[in-house]
């Protein structure tokens, strides 16, 4: 697992990014992610897993509909990657970002990430 931490307006957005070796480690990132971040705003995800079928998904995590987890699923289309998760931790910093800021500080986020 690798990290990397981003404030951007004063919200914190924390990136992590998992190998994946099957689907059912899924659950158990996002479980220990929750645990360990009990007081964050959003823990939105992407990943890709690419055995047998393959496999996608994302979530917004309650930010609005296509600011967060789409554009991580993005970022991991646009490189080709595969049997990898994206999971951005947010904590809310007091300054609304707007539907177009969302989608940046996530994009960012995500890129960040996988460069590490």
């Amino acid at each position: 697992m690798e990290s990397i931490e981003l404030i951007i307006n004063k919200s914190k957005f924390i990136a992590y990014k998992f190998t994946l070796n099957s689907l059912e480690e899924v659950k158990s990132i996002l479980t220990n992610l929750k645990n360990e971040h009990k007081k964050a705003t959003h823990i939105c995800y992407a990943y890709i897993y690419n055995r047998d079928i393959v496999s996608e998904k994302c979530s917004d995590d309650g930010e609005p509909g296509g600011t967060a987890g789409y554009p991580i699923l993005n970022v991991l289309k646009k490189k080709n990657l595969e049997n990898i998760m994206v999971a951005v931790v947010r904590y809310f910093g007091g300054v609304k970002l707007g539907a177009g800021g969302l989608v940046r500080a996530y994009t960012k986020a995500c890129s960040e990430v996988i460069k590490v």
